[in-house]
Formats: structure tokens, C-alpha cells, sequence
């Protein structure tokens, strides 16, 4: 379990997110959306460390990320596992190296022991036989899947992914919640998905966090979007499914 409790940040003089708290539940696939600009990737670099808040607190199942000291935080790291927006694979490293990394920096594993976790968490996003392929050989889908290997290598108790949707078919999206939600109730972890995608918040938001210029102003599951009177949301669930519509991937 994640708790954020009363997260704020500006940037200069602009507020990006003022007074956040919210639980990211454990089992569960937590879903934060929101139209672009109004703080979701800022909300979740804040929640992973790349950027510290100006106010309030993170605590990963009790401990406090935000300011306790360096030996709990790089505890914590290296429980987290990241799918970055894109994939973010390194271009020179083949899949198998790119899958590998971070176990090459976290750990102390034999090159046996890493080939034989890396080969099976390729297996598990059905990715048999790319090891030698290089990013450039392969398509967004298998990228995002190889991200997510990559992701979930060092088997984290935290998975996050900044949208990991983003620039795919809608068969491949599907296939990509399909795979995170399959992963999270498979090894029971917490799993925060920063998303826009309507698709997803209706097949996978188990719990939902919608934020609106920088405040979090509704919070529910999938089943009870689509019944709220808040206008602001209903704008952001018309408005998603009507520009899928007219300008479909």
C-alpha cells in the first residue's frame, strides 16, 4: 500500500498540485487521470522520488519515503519497478541487456541466475526468443512489453506506469492493461497506472483518482465513473471517448 497525504507542489509561482491525499491499494490496479497539464506525471514523480514535494508526505506500507534517510529511501527504490511513457529502452542494449539492467545495478546475481529471471519474465509477457533483438527490430507493443519485463525483473512490490498506452493500436492497449492488471493480481503488488485513456480506466481502474488543475476532486472505481454528477469528470469521460471516435488509433 502507497499513502500520500496532503502533497503539494509548485514550480515558480505556478501551482501544479495543491493538497493531495489519496491510498494506492495493494492487489489492485490505482489509476490516476486527468486532461493533460492538470499534475498527473508530476503527482507520480512525486510519489517515486525523481522530484520532492514542497509539501506533504509518501509512505510505502508505513515508511516514510518522503523524509526519511537515504538507506530507507534506496530501500524503497529498489522495491519500486517504472514503465516509462514510450518504453524507454536503452537504443544500443539488445532486449535481453535492456531487461537485465536492473539487475545489473540492484543486485549481486550470477550472469546464470539474471539470464534465467530475465528469459522468464520475457515469457511472462510472451516474449519468447527477441533476446538478441535490438529496440529498432521490434514494434510499440513489444517495446511496452519489453518495458514491462524490465519493470517487474527484480520482482518489486511497487509498479508504476506513466501511460502506458500511449501511441498504441487499441488492440495492443488492450493487450498491454490486459498484461498489467494480469501481473498485479499475480504477484499481489501495489500498481499505479498515470493514464488518459478511457479504455483503460474502464477495463482495469479497480480504483481511480481524478485530478482537475492540480486538485484531486473525485476519487472511485470503474463502475461508478460513468454514474457521477461532478461536471468536470463527466467532461473528461465524454470528451475521451468522443475524440477516440473521431480520430480513432
Amino acid at each position: 500500500m502507497i499513502e500520500i497525504k496532503h502533497i503539494s507542489k509548485s514550480f515558480a509561482d505556478k501551482v501544479i498540485l495543491e493538497d493531495i491525499s489519496g491510498i494506492f491499494e495493494k492487489g489492485k490496479t490505482n489509476l490516476i487521470i486527468g486532461t493533460s497539464g492538470t499534475g498527473k506525471s508530476v503527482l507520480l514523480k512525486n510519489i517515486v522520488g525523481l522530484i520532492h514535494p514542497d509539501a506533504g508526505d509518501v509512505l510505502y506500507d508505513g515508511r516514510d519515503f518522503t523524509h526519511g534517510n537515504k538507506e530507507l529511501q534506496t530501500q524503497v527504490r529498489r522495491e519500486i519497478g517504472m514503465l516509462f511513457q514510450g518504453g524507454a529502452l536503452f537504443d544500443s542494449k539488445n532486449v535481453e541487456e535492456n531487461v537485465m539492467f536492473p539487475l545489473n545495478i540492484l543486485t549481486t546475481m550470477t550472469m546464470e541466475e539474471k539470464l534465467e529471471r530475465v528469459n522468464f519474465c520475457l515469457e511472462r509477457v510472451n516474449l519468447e526468443n527477441v533476446n538478441k533483438k535490438m529496440p529498432s527490430e521490434i514494434s510499440g507493443g513489444m517495446k511496452k512489453r519489453v518495458g514491462i519485463a524490465r519493470a517487474i525483473v527484480n520482482q518489486p512490490n511497487y509498479l508504476f506506469c506513466d501511460e502506458p498506452n500511449s501511441g498504441l493500436d487499441p488492440q495492443t492497449s488492450i493487450r498491454i492493461d490486459n498484461l498489467i492488471k494480469e501481473i498485479t493480481d499475480e504477484y499481489d503488488i501495489t500498481t499505479v497506472v498515470v493514464t488518459h485513456d478511457m479504455n483503460s480506466v474502464i477495463e482495469i481502474g479497480e480504483k481511480i483518482m481524478f485530478l482537475h488543475k492540480g486538485h484531486k476532486v473525485w476519487e472511485g472505481s470503474n463502475q461508478d465513473i460513468t454514474q457521477t454528477d461532478l461536471d468536470e469528470l463527466n467532461e473528461f469521460v465524454f470528451a475521451t471517448r468522443l475524440m477516440k471516435k473521431i480520430f480513432p488509433r
